[in-house]
């Protein structure tokens, strides 16, 4: 067996991004964190111990660290752009968190600097690196369940009523359920379908005036190739669509029913924005009540909501722990083994890109173009109409 040579990387932003992936890196051999760069010292403090890494308080030092080869762009949606840059400019590999930018021209500004830089710039995690809908693009590409012709996917969860810092409820900022939801449920389907989306149709919902962002939405979506899906999502807390997942939650861990209600009781507990904010900084990465993430025993893929794909021949449903095929006569389970490390797809595609030359599936064009469907959506709903995109 070959020795790894694991890929050294610096983290931009010690916020929750960060420690959804912490377990990844932890548990995969071909990754090693070097150094961060975050403006709180409590996480600069907390990242130097757990690692022996260096830490910075701003991207400018992180990207002149000699012994980074990948800085990982995990800080807010708004910073995307300018942190994916400065990364580019000192010659480091870019992995970036979803959504890639907040505007279609941040995201080209992104892309130039990595080509001019020769360097590979890839965006996750988004829920499309996970092994479920991975393994249903397989059974479709191979042609035997026949050319898709619809896809339905949704996700009902308690989003909205998660601590948020300010920001996190200003659309302009990059908050509410389309930046952050939508991103991964357009890269799902655009995974699935293997084909543009041409033509956007969408509502959104702001029900809650005290915290006035796109909550929910619902979106039909044509494609070149003749496909069509429909998509969505509801933040409010109520309904819990991981009860038809068999209660695996979104990270793929086991959930019990009696949890419900429980993101609003928590913020039960504060009384105005501030307040909010400090409750979620403070269980952040360094706070005082942060709390490791551990893979749970028996946890299998993350996922992100019941989707079902329509092709000719069979009816697909990809689940955490791997595909349902309903064909004409027979109902059949193609199983996927358990994961060892969650996640562990983002550093497949980061390590055959930096390691063995691969080009990336989820490069700048792919978020690119989800980044364009998301923003259709929003103007689809502000605008009461269709919006027409084209094939690029």
């Amino acid at each position: 067996m070959n020795k790894v040579d694991p890929i050294r990387i610096g983290v931009a932003g010690l916020g929750r991004a960060f420690t959804l992936m912490v377990p990844t890196f932890q548990g995969d051999a071909r990754v090693q964190l070097v150094a961060a760069c975050d403006p709180r010292p409590a996480a600069r403090e907390r990242f130097a111990r757990d690692f022996a890494a260096n830490t910075y308080q701003d991207i400018e030092g992180l990207a002149t660290d000699d012994s980074v080869e990948v800085i990982y762009v995990a800080s807010p949606h708004q910073f995307h752009a300018e942190h994916a840059r400065t990364a580019a400019a000192h010659g480091k590999h870019v992995l970036v968190e979803k959504p890639m930018a907040l505007k279609l021209s941040e995201c080209d500004a992104m892309i130039d600097a990595c080509d001019g830089a020769g360097v590979h710039l890839i965006v996750g995690h988004c829920h499309s690196f996970d092994a479920p809908y991975l393994r249903a693009r397989e059974i479709i590409r191979s042609g035997t369940a026949g050319q898709v012709r619809m896809i339905n996917a949704l996700n009902y969860t308690d989003f909205l009523y998660r601590p948020r810092r300010p920001e996190e409820l200003r659309t302009e900022d990059g908050g509410g359920v389309v930046f952050s939801q939508a991103a991964h449920q357009v890269d799902i389907l655009r995974l699935l379908a293997g084909s543009d989306v041409t033509r956007v149709r969408a509502a959104t919902g702001r029900w809650d005036p005290e915290r006035n962002t796109e909550s929910a939405y619902s979106a039909m979506l044509w494609f070149a190739n003749g496909a069509f899906a429909s998509m969505t999502y509801c933040g409010y807390g109520h309904f819990d669509s991981d009860e038809w997942n068999g209660w695996i939650g979104e990270m793929g861990q086991r959930k019990s029913p009696t949890e419900h209600g429980g993101a609003r009781r928590k913020l039960d507990s504060v009384s105005n924005a501030a307040e909010e904010a400090k409750l979620k900084n403070e269980s952040t990465y360094g706070g005082p009540t942060y709390m490791p993430p551990k893979p749970a025993p028996g946890s299998w893929y993350q996922h992100f909501g019941p989707i079902v794909v329509s092709c000719d021949g069979a009816d697909l449903r990809p689940v955490p722990d791997g595909v349902w095929v309903y064909g004409h006569d027979t109902k059949t389970h193609i199983a996927l083994e358990q994961p060892h490390v969650p996640r562990s797809e983002v550093i497949d595609e980061l390590y055959a890109a930096v390691r063995e030359g691969h080009p990336p599936l989820h490069d700048g064009p792919w978020a690119r173009a989800t980044l364009e469907v998301c923003l259709a959506l929003l103007q689809s709903a502000s605008e009461d109409r269709e919006v027409d995109l084209y094939p690029r």
